[in-house]
């Protein structure tokens, strides 16, 4: 008896160490893998679509405050019918008039409108990321859910086997029947335990096809690795990298830039613009005899509106409170953006000192221990129930580490997209950060608004 139950305890740790957990597809589909998703991901995404449009929108709208008032051109026509006139013809009058724009207004208005277009652009790159983020943390959540549904059908179908052969030792009078009631038990928790993580599977691919921008998805397992291994990121290293190079900070100071063209503009409203107006009069009923059909005039108009009253305090006041603001949101963007890099890191640290005790500690002693109780039940020394318990411990820890391993790959997916980082995860022996960028920062918002799409307008739909 003790050289069969060796033999399937010798089975079992074969199980726990194979090469791999293979991620079981459909056969029409194959597996997703992240590259496909984040490919997916600009090209579906509506909110991607929807922010890049607002781009072409804002500077829609910067043109049309930039042009130039149009010339008007009217006809007046007074008098018709009157008997004095020369064949009824009363007096025609046509006449034309235009608004001169003084004190650069209308460029002013255009340039803070681009500065805006320009905010909008930065903007599209701050969502990008933030979805490269988001679709990453799902990835790495399904992936996680995966691996441990796999291990709980090895662990179900074990103490399946441990239950039964518990059941022909305490026929044999060599276990008790607490020892049995206590295998059934851990059954039934770990068939609980893959229930609930079968069930949460779909869901989290739901929640990642929606973040991916389709979410009519067909259902395809995911393909990918939680063991490859990751940067040393250094938490001042992240930050700065992160303060220097994010596009919320300079969508903030954009906003400040654009502020103060605002104010500029409401300094210079009280400046009147000039009205002309000329026109020519054809005067049917002033005949002569010089003229017996009427008199030529010309008639000549110029105008301003004195700024007496009005002279745009209000506006001004406004305008002056809004640079204040848009320089406090520049300081604000700062900060939340090193409370996200701080919230991260932390949480990405702890679940990566956790793995690497697993792996390098609690996993080899947990093996250890199976295999020492093992070989003294072999030779006689323990019970059977000593090496099953080794067999759960080792269980457990196995599906605590594929659980700590997910959590510091949604933590770096996080860190990733505040570092911009579009290949990622970076390959083996990748720099923990991507070089920091040589290029002044101000002219950027200037490349934004040349023409130079900056993302490919993505396409809403499947």
């Amino acid at each position: 008896m003790r050289l069969r139950v060796g033999a399937f305890c010798l089975g079992t740790l074969t199980l726990f160490l194979g090469v791999g957990w293979v991620v079981r597809a459909q056969d029409e589909l194959p597996p997703l893998e992240l590259s496909d998703l984040i490919l997916m991901t600009v090209e579906k995404n509506p909110r991607l679509a929807r922010v890049q449009l607002q781009v072409e929108e804002a500077r829609g709208k910067a043109i049309q405050a930039g042009l130039y008032p149009n010339p008007n051109v009217d006809y007046l026509g007074d008098e018709i019918g009157d008997i004095t006139a020369y064949r009824n013809q009363g007096i025609q009058t046509v006449m034309v008039s235009q608004e001169i724009v003084t004190a650069k207004k209308l460029r002013l208005s255009s340039g803070a409108l681009f500065k805006e277009a320009d905010q909008a652009s930065l903007a599209v790159i701050s969502e990008r990321y933030k979805l490269f983020a988001a679709v990453r943390q799902d990835f790495f959540e399904l992936l996680t859910l995966q691996r441990r549904a796999e291990i709980l059908e090895a662990v179900v179908k074990l103490a399946e086997a441990s239950v039964d052969t518990s059941e022909k030792l305490l026929k044999a009078k060599q276990v008790a029947r607490l020892d049995v009631v206590q295998l059934e038990v851990d059954l039934e928790r770990y068939k609980a335990d893959l229930a609930a993580t079968l069930r949460r599977i779909p869901a989290t691919y739901r929640r990642l096809a929606a973040d991916v921008g389709v979410q009519d998805l067909p259902y395809q397992p995911v393909k990918g690795t939680l063991d490859a291994p990751l940067p040393q990121y250094e938490l001042d290293k992240v930050r700065e990298y992160v303060l220097e190079i994010h596009p919320d900070i300079r969508r903030a100071q954009v906003g400040v830039e654009a502020s103060q063209i605002w104010l500029r503009r409401a300094q210079v409203e009280p400046i009147p613009n000039i009205r002309l107006q000329t026109g020519y009069v054809r005067q049917f009923e002033n005949r002569t005899v010089g003229s017996p059909t009427g008199s030529n005039d010309w008639l000549a108009h110029a105008g301003i509106a004195v700024p007496l009253f009005n002279r745009n305090q209000g506006n001004i006041q406004a305008a002056q409170a809004l640079i204040g603001e848009s320089i406090q949101n520049v300081e604000q963007a700062r900060n939340d953006l090193a409370a996200q890099v701080a919230d991260a890191f932390s949480n990405y640290a702890a679940s990566r000192i956790q793995a690497e005790r697993y792996r390098e500690r609690i996993i080899p002693k947990a093996n250890e221990t199976y295999q020492l109780a093992l070989k003294a039940y072999q030779g006689g020394q323990f019970e059977y129930l000593r090496v099953l318990e080794a067999q759960r411990a080792m269980a457990n820890t196995r599906l605590e580490y594929i659980q700590v391993l997910g959590e510091m790959w949604q933590q770096a997916s996080l860190l990733s997209g505040l570092m911009l980082e579009d290949e990622w995860p970076p390959a083996s022996g990748a720099p923990a950060m991507p070089a920091a960028p040589n290029e002044p920062k101000d002219p950027l918002p200037n490349q934004l608004r040349d023409g130079t799409e900056i993302l490919p307008i993505p396409k809403p739909g499947r």
